[in-house]
């Protein structure tokens, strides 16, 4: 492809609008909502989410990551503490997370703070896994450099043995977050790239402020 075809790359959307009367008055409430209808529309792997991360410098990086629940008090994953997300979030707690749902023309953007879950939570979590992904977790020192794929599956195959009739433990240095929210955007693909993008700003730590935005 060369440089013009990919700038001609474009598609219009028509799929549905946005009001701010339509929306639920709880960004969660209407999270839930399109999620759902991500589900029945069976959008592949609606729970799908880019997590954003910076070092305390302003280095962002960013990567998929699966959401694992949502309430009101924000939205939940799991991973490795020690990964380079998990060394960033340590240090500065700040992300955001964005859904694409393609299908249906739509992204969620989700800004706020970081916080670990309960011990209780993760070990929870950790046990409802298949059992190789829990030994997988055991076997992977995620984002460290590794002599090659030959290493990773010597010891998840050594692991496979040792555990072949025993619990898993989990380890110290995996578990969840969740992504306390202080701003959620919705955003519905519209026609000659005039989207409705409705936005939820946190006001004093307790209820939401439902604003439009220009696209």
């Amino acid at each position: 492809m060369n440089q013009e075809e990919l700038q001609n790359l474009r598609q219009d959307y028509s799929a549905a609008t946005l009001s701010e009367k339509d929306v639920a008055a709880s960004p969660i409430k209407q999270f839930n909502k399109w999620f759902n209808e991500a589900l029945e529309a069976k959008v592949p792997e609606p729970n799908a989410m880019t997590l954003a991360t910076a070092t305390p410098d302003g280095r962002p990086s960013a990567r998929i990551v699966l959401l694992k629940g949502f309430d009101d008090e924000g939205f939940a994953f799991y991973t490795n503490y020690l990964s380079r997300k998990g060394k960033e979030l340590a240090k500065n707690p700040n992300a955001a997370v964005v859904f694409h749902w393609i299908e249906l023309e739509r992204q969620v953007r989700i800004e706020g703070t970081i916080e670990k879950l309960s011990k209780e939570q993760s070990d929870q979590y950790f046990h409802s896994r298949p059992k190789m992904s829990q030994i997988g977790a055991l076997a992977s020192p995620q984002s460290q450099e590794i002599a090659d794929r030959n290493a990773l599956e010597s010891k998840m195959n050594e692991l496979e043995a040792e555990y072949a009739d025993k619990e898993v433990p989990k380890p110290s240095y995996w578990g969840g977050y969740v992504l306390k929210p202080r701003l959620i955007e919705f955003w519905q693909g519209r026609r000659s790239r005039l989207h409705d993008r409705i936005v939820y700003k946190k006001v004093d730590n307790k209820s939401w402020k439902k604003v439009r935005l220009a696209p």
